[in-house]
């Protein structure tokens, strides 16, 4: 299994947190400058998830959820996607990523029994928008989740798995959205 040595995950946590004060940025980078600076000026709790392959991907990479207010700033840095592709992403019920085809992660985490849906409607505090690859399989974006927290709480998304999907998301298909197969799964652990 990939595993990130501590100062390796931190920085690449404080590169994934740039800008993270500013939700609506969509910037595709960070320079070094002031990383820690950054890192302890950030208010909010703070997790994160290292994504590895299922059995027969190359799927890697980093998800920050950072609590701001009510809202969880998410920042996804994900490679060895199909490029030019959407694909679903989920937070799943348990943070378990043992199995090789990912199913040991659960269904979609909802606590509060909601459908299956887009950010803008009745939704699963799980559901994400799609992640959306480069011509290079590359994934790097960031958005916000209205309803789960990085907090203790049954919102929690901390101690769940974030799931990779090979196919976009409908967002009408119940309760999954046939996004089709998991290709990446990361535990998320709060700091």
């Amino acid at each position: 299994m990939f595993r990130l040595s501590f100062l390796t995950t931190t920085t690449l946590l404080a590169m994934a947190c740039a800008g993270c004060s500013t939700p609506d940025s969509h910037s595709h980078g960070g320079g070094g400058e002031g990383m820690d600076a950054h890192m302890a000026s950030m208010k909010g709790k703070v997790a994160f998830a290292t994504l590895t392959p299922t059995q027969g991907n190359n799927v890697r990479g980093l998800f920050v959820f950072h609590q701001m207010g009510d809202q969880v700033m998410v920042h996804a840095q994900v490679s060895g996607l199909k490029p030019n592709a959407e694909h679903g992403i989920h937070v799943h019920e348990k943070g378990d990523c043992a199995s090789t085809d990912g199913t040991s992660a659960g269904g979609h985490f909802n606590p509060d029994g909601k459908p299956h849906g887009p950010q803008a409607a009745a939704h699963h505090a799980g559901d994400m928008p799609a992640l959306k690859a480069d011509a290079n399989g590359v994934a790097n974006q960031k958005f916000t989740l209205s309803g789960p927290t990085v907090s203790a709480g049954a919102a929690s998304l901390v101690e769940h798995a974030v799931i990779v999907h090979a196919a976009p998301d409908d967002y009408t298909t119940q309760p999954t959205g046939n996004s089709g197969a998991r290709i990446a799964c990361g535990v998320i652990a709060g700091m």
